[in-house]
């Protein structure tokens, strides 16, 4: 049965999932009910052959606040109030999510408009292709609330942009302009704000036509480059690339290349 979507909005076409974060009176910011909206198209993309590259962005005037907190309160009047397990949050709602992005073999774009903070600034970072318009923002909110940040943001700032600027960012928490989070190399690309949609559309549709199959081993392989060895690293691309090459994809894209004309890859 077809899951029934009130925080957001998808969509299938020309082989491209479009997930729209849909709740711009709140920034667009994660409730029990998003979470559960979100995972069920990540299952559905990673289940149907017909989604070959998924887009993420946000509805409104900003790409998405990160937690809402009216779902985090702690009575300031009861000291004994029983604090909310963040913890529990993580494993069953954000590491889930961050985990289903990364791991897919399809590639995820990200098309960041307005402010992306917090959890939300961390679920754009853990696509694969991140695109911001001008007016976008990253902000690490979480030190304003006395927390760490999470969903993936500790690794992939430090993976990203190094250590002193993963503690600038974290500790500060201040407004990192998307001019400069490309510059940075945090995101892909930094494009004007009324172009923000069709750039990441132009991408997704390239990626949909492409080598998915690779796709995925090529995500698997940056990944684990972060905490492998040289050593270890050339046998798991050794290994990649076994795998790639009995793969149809591969020798649609040879035979394509010696018929001088465009492969049509289906991710097998």
């Amino acid at each position: 049965m077809t899951m029934t979507y009130e925080t957001i909005l998808f969509e299938v076409s020309e082989n491209i999932g479009t997930i729209t974060l849909n709740r711009p009176d709140k920034l667009n910011s994660f409730n029990t009910q998003m979470h559960a909206e979100v995972a069920d198209v990540l299952q559905r993309a990673i289940a149907e052959d017909e989604i070959r590259c998924l887009v993420l962005t946000g509805a409104g005037r900003g790409f998405c606040a990160g937690q809402d907190l009216s779902n985090r309160r702690v009575d300031p009047n009861d000291p004994n109030a029983e604090p909310p397990d963040l913890g529990d949050s993580l494993d069953h709602l954000y590491n889930p999510m961050i985990r289903a992005i990364t791991g897919m073999d399809i590639p995820v774009v990200c098309a960041v408009n307005g402010v992306a903070a917090g959890a939300g600034a961390n679920v754009a970072l853990a696509c694969d292709i991140v695109v911001a318009g001008k007016s976008a923002s990253f902000i690490q909110s979480f030190c304003k609330l006395g927390l760490v940040p999470d969903a993936g943001g500790t690794w992939s700032l430090t993976q990203r942009v190094g250590v002193a600027r993963a503690k600038g960012l974290a500790l500060l928490g201040e407004k990192l302009p998307a001019e400069t989070a490309a510059d940075w190399g945090l995101i892909w690309k930094c494009v004007e704000d009324d172009v923000l949609l069709s750039t990441a559309r132009e991408i997704a549709l390239g990626l949909a036509k492409g080598p998915t199959f690779g796709y995925g081993l090529t995500k698997r392989a940056i990944l684990a480059a972060a905490h492998n060895s040289l050593e270890t690293q050339l046998d798991m691309e050794r290994d990649s690339q076994r795998k790639a090459g009995r793969s149809h994809d591969y020798r649609e894209g040879v035979t394509a290349f010696m018929e001088k004309r465009p492969p049509v890859f289906t991710g097998k």
